[in-house]
């Protein structure tokens, strides 16, 4: 048996801290306007307050609630059961999905630097083989799929990790777009809270059925 390494909630707050590159890729007026562009039957272009607030509700419905939350559960869900064959899958079939591909070369910078951090763990088999995949080409480390093997690696609860990539993520849409859009502090207050508040009820709606099969990608 492996011995179960023990570390602080730092962990996931060094994660999430580097989301921030990527949030700010895509979360720039020209990130966002480039993914509105790419995805223009699923998201409204980008150019003030309210089409702002459209996005994030279009990035909700299209990529966070059914992409990258369920792979986060299912990363989650490999790793605890030393599922590396179908991690690997799940990490190509990501490359798959046409709506993550403007921000892949950021997401898996992320998760690159995540498993490199966990490298010195050489008794976690599944993360040495997942990184020697990533180093082979065999798989990209998406940062969804990486944050779950963390999650899974330190026993760390679903919920609000997955609630805590949320806001995370939201927030730095938000504060890379306040600047070129010229939004006030009350602007932003109000945009967050509106935007959040729906969170709690959406992570229920996915986890709540996982007492049955595993929710699935797409």
């Amino acid at each position: 048996m492996t011995t179960q390494p023990t570390v602080p909630q730092q962990v996931v707050e060094e994660f999430l801290g580097d989301v921030a590159p990527l949030t700010a890729q895509v979360g720039s007026a020209e990130g966002l306007m480039a993914l509105s562009g790419a995805a223009s039957k699923q998201f409204h272009c980008v150019t003030d307050f309210g089409s702002l607030r459209c996005f994030l509700r279009d990035y909700q419905s299209n990529i966070l609630f059914p992409l990258e939350w369920p792979a986060i559960c299912r990363a989650y869900s490999h790793a605890s059961r030393y599922e590396i064959r179908e991690l690997i899958a799940l990490d190509r079939q990501l490359d798959q999905e046409p709506l993550l591909q403007s921000f892949a070369t950021a997401s898996q910078r992320v998760g690159k630097t995540q498993l490199k951090r966990l490298r010195p763990l050489r008794d976690q088999r599944l993360v040495q083989r997942y990184l020697h995949a990533v180093q082979t080409g065999e798989a990209h480390a998406w940062h969804t799929v990486v944050y779950g093997v963390i999650l899974s690696l330190y026993s760390l609860p679903l919920r609000p990790c997955l609630l805590s990539y949320a806001q995370q993520t939201t927030l730095g849409f938000i504060h890379c777009a306040a600047g070129s859009l010229q939004l006030t502090d009350a602007d932003r207050e109000d945009l967050i809270n509106e935007v959040v508040s729906g969170f709690p009820e959406a992570v229920n709606r996915l986890l709540l059925p996982a007492v049955g099969p595993t929710p699935m990608v797409g």
